[in-house]
Formats: C-alpha cells, sequence, structure tokens
C-alpha cells in the first residue's frame, strides 16, 4: 500500500508557539521542538515533510504577498505531495483560507488550514488534535485512491468547513470558527464522517493555475444608524479606490437618504465596483425585496448573495487584480460561484 505525503506548512500563529523556559513569555517554536511536543508526526503512517516561512508570522501580520507565497509553496510542491496542512494564526486564518481558494485554481488536492486557541507546548492545548487530524483529512483518499476533499478548507475543534464559507466566531472557546451558510464538509469524532455531496470538485484534467494577482484598492464600509453623509463620501473618494463593499443591514437594505443614492451613483460612474453584503452572518441579501434595497440596484450596486465578508475581500481583491482594466466582467464574475464561495439560487 502507497504511503501518503503531506506537506506541513508553517507560518506561526498560537499553534506554532512555545513558552520560553526562562522567561515564561510566548515565543515562536523551531522545527525540532515542534516534532518534540508532536511525536506522533514521526510516526504516523503518513510521510511528513515541513516547511517553514523563515519568519513565523502572527497571523495580524498577514497580507496578500503571504497568501501569494503560500500558493506558490503549495503550487511548487503539487506533484510531489498528496495534500497540504497550513499552520495559521486563527485571527486571520479565514481571509487565507477564502483567498488560496481563488488563488489556486483547478484545485484537486487536500488543501487544510488549521491553528489552536492555546500553544502547542500548553497542557490542554487543542493544538495536537486539530494538527493530526488535518493531517489524517489532507491524506485522506476514497476506494479508488482519490482525495475525499480535494479543496481548501479550515479544520477546527471537530469540524472541517470549506475555507471560503468560514468566519472566526469566538476569541475564547475551541470552536473557534463557524461556516454560516454552509454546512460541514467533516465531523470528527472516533472516526471522521466525511460529506462528499457537499464537496466542491474541479475537473481533474484540469491542471492547477496560479492566480496571485491582486489589486489591494477595496475599503469595507459598514452602515450604521446615523451615519454621515461626509463620511460616506470620504470613503468613496478615496484615491485609486476600486471596490467597496457595502455591509447593509438585514437582507440588504440601506438608508434612504437621497444623498447616499447620489454618492453610490456617482462612485459607481467613476468605475468603482461595490457589493452588497449583509452584516449578518448568516442568511443572504435579497436585492428588490423591500424599497430601502431598490436604490442600491438602480445605483448599480451588485448583490453579495451568502458570501462572507471574508471571501468576498478576497475575491473582489482577486478580480480586480486579474482584470484590471474590465469592470463589467469584475461584476460579472462576482454573479458567479467560482470555487463554492456563495449560494446563487
Amino acid at each position: 500500500m502507497q504511503t501518503q505525503s503531506v506537506l506541513l506548512i508553517v507560518t506561526g500563529g498560537t499553534i506554532s508557539m512555545v513558552s520560553d523556559p526562562q522567561t515564561g513569555a510566548l515565543r515562536p517554536a523551531d522545527i525540532a521542538t515542534f516534532k518534540q511536543f508532536v511525536p506522533e508526526l514521526l510516526n504516523y503512517g503518513i510521510h511528513i515533510d515541513i516547511l517553514a516561512f523563515d519568519e513565523l508570522v502572527d497571523s495580524s501580520d498577514v497580507n496578500p504577498e503571504m497568501w501569494s507565497r503560500l500558493a506558490h509553496m503549495v503550487f511548487d510542491n503539487y506533484d510531489t505531495h498528496d495534500g497540504f496542512v497550513i499552520l495559521h494564526g486563527t485571527d486571520t486564518m479565514a481571509y487565507t483560507a477564502s483567498a488560496l481558494s481563488f488563488m489556486l485554481e483547478n484545485l484537486n488536492k487536500p488543501v487544510v488550514l488549521t491553528g489552536s486557541q492555546l500553544p502547542i507546548g500548553v497542557l490542554r492545548s487543542d493544538a495536537k488534535e486539530n494538527l493530526l487530524t488535518a493531517i489524517e483529512i489532507a491524506a485522506a483518499q476514497d476506494e479508488e485512491g482519490e482525495p475525499i476533499v480535494p479543496e481548501v478548507t479550515v479544520f477546527f475543534e471537530d469540524k472541517l468547513f470549506r475555507g471560503n464559507r468560514t468566519t472566526k466566531l469566538s476569541a475564547e472557546h475551541f470552536s473557534a470558527f463557524m461556516s454560516y451558510n454552509y454546512e460541514p464538509l467533516a465531523t470528527a469524532g472516533v472516526h471522521i464522517h466525511y460529506n462528499p455531496h457537499l464537496v466542491h470538485y474541479c475537473n481533474p484534467e484540469l491542471k492547477l493555475r496560479l492566480r496571485t494577482k491582486i489589486n489591494q484598492n477595496v475599503v469595507v464600509l459598514k452602515l450604521f444608524p446615523g451615519i454621515k453623509e461626509t463620511t460616506v463620501r470620504a470613503i468613496l473618494s478615496i484615491p485609486d479606490l476600486r471596490g467597496v463593499i457595502l455591509e447593509t443591514f438585514g437582507s440588504g437594505n440601506a438608508p434612504s437618504d437621497e444623498w447616499f443614492y447620489n454618492a453610490l451613483c456617482e462612485a459607481n460612474s467613476r468605475g468603482v465596483v461595490i457589493v452588497n453584503k449583509t452584516q449578518c452572518p448568516a442568511g443572504s441579501v435579497e436585492m428588490g425585496r423591500y424599497a430601502t434595497s431598490l436604490n442600491l440596484l438602480s445605483a448599480g450596486v451588485c448583490s453579495g448573495y451568502d458570501i462572507t465578508t471574508e471571501a468576498l475581500l478576497t475575491k473582489l481583491m482577486y478580480l480586480l487584480g486579474e482584470n484590471e482594466n474590465n469592470t463589467e466582467e469584475v461584476k460579472r464574475l462576482l454573479s458567479i460561484s467560482l470555487c463554492g464561495e456563495m449560494t446563487i439560487e
């Protein structure tokens, strides 16, 4: 029986921290220390290679350049490994998972992101279980030798979620992530129960392609009762602005003030792509359901359906990067689910 090969990529985050024996402060662990705390890595029945960033990064410092770097690491090692596990800090894990789902076009192997709420050297840490289960999922194949979950995912506590459907839910609990609008791809207990009917499969005949062009000239504009015209216009007038995520109320509603409508129309006429995203973690935008969203339609605002803010931000950056001078193509692709990031009925 052929041994599965998994590449473990260590970026940083709580999972890679250990307590300094002299000061008690948390510091990044080196690979030798990491193996010491997880000896199962050396005798797991799966061949595991390890790559680490030269300097481990707190996830608050992760940026599009690092998304690209991770995508390249997967791409460069794609033919020699059956799956990939990325250790990442929890704070921006959902953004990275979403970005990688767009950057790794035609992905047909598992890329599992995981981390922990407590450092790996702490007695009650959730790190070891998250790590070992993620590796098992990355190596899992069906009876025909095909990967069971060949997409970018997030595993935490006992759930495997589609990466571009996740949001960090808690800074306290071990079950730190949630996928409000899409069911888990797998649940881990005594056994790992997969839901293959929920998995996004690409055509296996297509080769993996890197799509790492990014345009960072986007903003998130969150509406609130009493928001002022000067605030909205200041944001929409940012130099070189290309995209706006408009976080609206309920099913996609916004103030009906004439100044607000005019400000959106002016931005749209300048080629700024504006996308309607509900502030609610669950549910979908329904443009035109209420009169208060009709103005958004008239102003040229696109629907974000049930996409997460994390996925919409990275998708918008990706589409604006890949279609630099084609606003209409960006709008068209925003209405399509490219890799399972939203549900369109």
